[in-house]
């Protein structure tokens, strides 16, 4: 292992909470009603909003009505955030951790489906900059495909070969596109509440619920 890419929401931010209370409100006026859990886990976490909002709209591309709501979406995202400062922070054991991967000089940074706007929201609210540079983060700027292409491209920021990368993930959606990526360390929280589905992985190397959980 020579370098770290953490995903985001619901690894290093415990948000689902937050998120389907965002995308309920999207999916009421697409659709009108709202998401259950299991739509968040098996057909929203980790995929980019677009994909998101084409699911709502009955799998019918329109770019105008996806572009308007991935805003929308986020904005009401991040107003329920602000809302709850009790549980507006990192996981568990993340500041420690990075710490940890600073001293030791081993590159880390993140890549998430997070639009920029979210990505500055949390890079100013949880001053990440102290240990990340933000210009190395990945996140849903419009030209990748799919996670499998952001992790890759964490990977040429960092500079080091996918294959000589750790990736901590939250969602199965996460987990199968670091495997596509040729990731061969695999660590998950568990906070989707996926153990069950990835723990016959070989790439998945250990499961917590917290960073304090792993060993790396």
């Amino acid at each position: 292992m020579h370098g770290v890419i953490f995903d985001f929401n619901g690894t290093l931010f415990l948000d689902n909470d937050k998120h389907i209370m965002a995308w309920n409100k999207i999916s009421q006026s697409i659709r009108g009603r709202g998401i259950t859990e299991e739509e968040l886990h098996t057909k929203m976490n980790g995929v980019n909003n677009k994909y998101i909002i084409r699911y709502l709209n009955g799998g019918k591309p329109d770019k105008k009505l996806e572009n308007a709501y991935s805003s929308l979406k986020e904005q009401y995202y991040r107003e329920f955030c602000k809302a709850d400062s009790k549980n507006f922070h990192l996981i568990a054991g993340a500041k420690e951790l990075f710490d940890d991967l600073k001293k030791r000089g081993v590159p880390f940074t993140i890549a998430s489906a997070s639009i920029k706007d979210n990505i500055d929201f949390f890079v100013e609210s949880f001053h990440l900059d102290r240990w990340i540079d933000p210009d190395s983060i990945v996140y849903d700027n419009g030209e990748y495909k799919d996670k499998v292409a952001m992790f890759k491209q964490a990977a040429q920021n960092m500079g080091v070969p996918i294959e000589n990368v750790c990736v901590i993930e939250d969602s199965l959606a996460g987990v199968n596109a670091s495997v596509k990526a040729g990731v061969k360390d695999i660590l998950v929280i568990d906070s989707g509440h996926i153990a069950d589905q990835v723990k016959h992985f070989a790439q998945v190397k250990q499961i917590g619920d917290t960073m304090k959980d792993f060993r790396l």
